[in-house]
């Protein structure tokens, strides 16, 4: 930046205020705390290394249908013994990754000796070449820098797809910023956010102090009068009907989220659930905890409303804060004598703590939209349903976003 003197004194601008997608993603995806991974790996990802994206997509898929773990020549065998089994237990996309071929090639060939031969080749392979790069351990199981990568690859992969919505960088909606209302003018200090930072100020101090060039010291940032806070926990169906696409979708969209809400400096929890709660985090504004422990989600059982939204009353500790549950589920609860009676009346002690529950329902049933509808009117929330799982990220952030509307 730097000003040049005439008749008048102009600012002229030699760089971009605004950032790009690239940059945007950068700056997020510097706000995680991976242990595993290096920053030439970090940068493969955003920079769409087709061997560590490829890497990456086979973790995520196998979390998503439940795999932690392969065993080469018990694969192999399924392969061959019964190949529609095990197309559906690992599906065509984790077959051809695995075996370099498409599954209808296989099916086709799988009775001819020399083909078969060369597959198990193959898998062994791809297999050994997981465990070289340190994403399986000896046993072929996925090691902790396996699920640093998958996390990482989703959130990259969540990011840049928010950002040509406008969800980052820009208010998702035309109400008040979460960071509140742009009140006051400052001087700029570290962790300031570019986006308050207060232009026509900027260039009136910088000319007031006779500076041709913009200095950090000349930099002024809107002050913003403060928020209520916002603590909200998102609780995952994770039973066995959610594999694949549907949790794989609900995982980057709860990423989505994490991210905006800590951005606001708002805190998210997280429950995972099915017949019996497989995981639980408090509040809290540890995003890379957060993206780790949703993208390792995996989904089994039956599922058990009534006990997440008891776990999700005692996650909520704060009382002075605005605390609201978002349920994600495909079905109707399964555990207990009388299941709807159970999550109704935990729906009316959470409601007597205060806490307020929305209900986002994919591709659910009539009974199960008729209970739904039961415990927002309870839980004073929204209920959302899911047709098109694309909208999923959107919906959540709607729900977020109208906490402080």
């Amino acid at each position: 930046m730097s000003i040049s003197k005439r008749t008048s004194q102009v600012v002229h601008f030699d760089m971009e205020c605004e950032a790009t997608p690239r940059e945007e993603i950068e700056e997020a995806t510097g706000k995680l705390g991976f242990k595993e991974l290096d920053d030439g790996l970090m940068h493969s990802v955003i920079d769409n290394d087709k061997k560590t994206v490829d890497q990456a997509d086979f973790i995520k898929e196998s979390i998503n249908k439940g795999i932690g773990a392969f065993t080469p020549d018990l694969l192999f065998e399924q392969l061959v013994d019964n190949y529609s089994t095990a197309k559906n237990i690992y599906g065509p996309s984790l077959i051809r990754q695995l075996t370099g071929y498409d599954d209808s090639y296989i099916e086709k060939n799988v009775g001819i000796p020399e083909f078969m031969a060369d597959v198990k080749k193959k898998i062994h392979q791809n297999l050994d070449q997981l465990k070289k790069d340190g994403l399986v351990d000896k046993n072929y199981e996925f090691t902790e820098k396996a699920a640093e990568l998958a996390a990482l690859s989703c959130f990259v992969e969540e990011i840049e797809n928010l950002v040509p919505k406008g969800t980052i960088g820009k208010k998702y909606h035309n109400k008040t910023s979460h960071y509140g209302v742009k009140n006051d003018i400052k001087t700029y200090k570290k962790g300031d956010r570019y986006k308050d930072l207060a232009m026509k100020s900027t260039v009136k101090a910088a000319i007031r102090r006779g500076h041709r060039k913009l200095t950090k010291g000349d930099l002024r940032i809107f002050t913003r009068q403060s928020k209520g806070r916002v603590h909200v926990i998102i609780a995952m169906d994770s039973s066995g009907s959610m594999k694949g696409e549907k949790i794989g979708t609900c995982k980057k969209a709860g990423i989505a989220l994490a991210y905006r809400a800590t951005e606001e400096k708002d805190k998210v929890g997280l429950i995972v659930f099915g017949s019996d709660i497989k995981e639980s985090i408090e509040p809290t504004d540890d995003l890379t905890l957060l993206v780790k422990s949703m993208v390792n989600i995996r989904a089994s059982k039956e599922t058990d409303i009534a006990k997440t939204i008891e776990k999700a009353t005692d996650l909520f500790h704060e009382k002075n804060v605005t605390r609201h549950l978002i349920l994600i589920t495909d079905a109707l609860p399964t555990v207990g004598e009388d299941p709807t009676k159970d999550t109704l009346k935990a729906v009316e002690i959470a409601n007597k703590s205060g806490i307020t529950i929305s209900v986002v329902g994919i591709d659910i049933d009539d009974k199960g939209r008729d209970l739904a509808e039961k415990i927002i009117e309870l839980g004073k929330g929204r209920l959302y349903i899911v047709k098109d799982l694309k909208e999923m990220d959107r919906i959540i952030l709607e729900d977020y976003y109208r906490l402080s509307a």
